[in-house]
């Protein structure tokens, strides 16, 4: 993988303006390439394009075989997180306007390339599978809805922004060359559950969080609060769990 490439903000142009964007994406096909290699595509832009519409151009009217992920093209799916610039973002989200007028676009780091820009996530959705990511609660219910007050969903109501784009996690030193570290995606969405006064099974997802690839293995670099796309503070919340372990653990 390369290294990161970070580029000055250039100045806003005006929205009516047509820019030529120099797209620097990195393409890798493990069929025929031994190694990663940065490819150049000038791509006729409007400042208020998203750098998902750059690659849609590319893709369409330049070379066809550019593989990347995307759907909902609003920045709820989380499917087309990459980095942009040495930063990880959602390719959707980031305007034209914003960047200077070379942009470079890889994969997200961390994670096995399955071809140009996307990367095999079954790693990241197993560690997040198994902190027990859905509501536990074995009491019978009654024919009401299981009601919480507005101070109990405040301790959580962070954590439920998640879009599981891997943003976070794959911005964190910690996982690049140990992605045996469950990460900051999938403590967030135990996280979400842990605090959760309706939820019975805190105490096993605590003691998955508290193994040998869990939360102790975060430094707070802050990268994953950076990172996330939904304004989550993810390091806060890592915190959170940590202090659950050591102080209110029972």
């Amino acid at each position: 993988m390369t290294a990161e490439v970070t580029i000055a903000d250039a100045t806003p142009a005006a929205a009516g303006t047509t820019l030529e964007i120099t797209y620097r994406v990195l393409r890798y096909n493990p069929e025929v390439d031994e190694e990663p290699r940065f490819e150049e595509y000038v791509v006729p832009s409007n400042p208020m394009d998203r750098v998902l519409d750059g690659l849609h151009y590319i893709k369409w009217e330049i070379d066809g075989s550019l593989t990347f992920r995307r759907s909902c093209g609003h920045g709820v799916c989380g499917s087309d997180a990459v980095v942009v610039n040495g930063r990880n973002r959602l390719a959707c989200k980031v305007l034209v306007r914003d960047l200077p007028s070379v942009i470079t676009v890889e994969p997200i780091k961390g994670l096995p390339i399955a071809k140009d820009l996307v990367v095999d996530m079954d790693g990241f959705f197993a560690s997040y599978r198994a902190v027990l990511p859905f509501l536990i609660n074995d009491s019978v219910p009654t024919d009401r809805e299981r009601l919480q007050s507005p101070a109990d969903r405040e301790r959580f109501d962070d954590t439920t922004k998640c879009i599981l784009c891997a943003s976070c996690t794959t911005s964190c030193p910690i996982y690049w060359p140990d992605n045996s570290y469950i990460g900051p995606a999938s403590i967030v969405n135990a996280h979400r559950f842990i605090f959760d006064s309706r939820d019975q099974a805190a105490g096993q997802r605590l003691d998955i969080l508290n193994g040998h690839s869990g939360v102790w293995k975060c430094r707070t670099t802050f990268n994953c609060t950076n990172a996330c796309p939904r304004d989550i503070d993810v390091t806060t919340a890592i915190q959170q769990v940590k202090r659950e372990l050591m102080f209110n653990r029972v």
